[in-house]
């Protein structure tokens, strides 16, 4: 058990100073947590699941508006409106800018949960699932559909 320990003090440690948190852990078995501590540390994982979510609400905002502005100036395209031919940056090319920026945003928000609830499940064993990571995959492949929906103009 104490071997354990130490394997994982010594794994922990650049993490550990890395995010400011210097006390080591103890190398001896760890107590169950009491009523106060398992409310804390409840908060705190919710508070990253609603942060989390917070990045997938404004990531597929810019998602889902990056590909209605491609799909409005297509159809006033094709109804037979032309448009200015001099253009830094056309309608196409800025909606495949929000839509990118929407999927790198969430892609940065869900790998920074994930070292998160990770340090989290390095304190504290037992931690649950996180369901808004699953959301943040799902509206992932949502948001790369759209990239090539809109690069292949489909």
């Amino acid at each position: 058990m104490a071997e354990r320990h130490e394997i994982k003090n010594r794994w922990l440690s650049p993490i550990r100073s890395w995010l400011g948190m210097t006390a080591p852990i103890p190398n001896s078995a760890r107590a169950p947590m009491d009523r106060n501590t398992r409310l804390s540390f409840d908060r705190t994982f919710l508070a990253h699941e609603r942060t989390l979510m917070a990045w997938i609400r404004t990531s597929s905002s810019l998602i889902t508006f990056g590909f209605s502005i491609y799909k409005f100036f297509e159809l006033e395209q094709s109804g037979g409106k032309g448009f200015m031919t001099v253009q830094i940056v056309g309608p196409r090319d800025f909606s495949m800018i929000l839509i990118i920026i929407g999927v790198v945003a969430l892609l940065l928000a869900t790998l920074q949960h994930r070292r998160q609830l990770r340090v989290l499940r390095m304190e504290y064993q037992n931690a649950p699932a996180s369901t808004a990571g699953l959301l943040a995959g799902l509206i992932s492949v949502m948001g790369l559909l759209a990239v090539v929906a809109v690069f292949f103009r489909l």
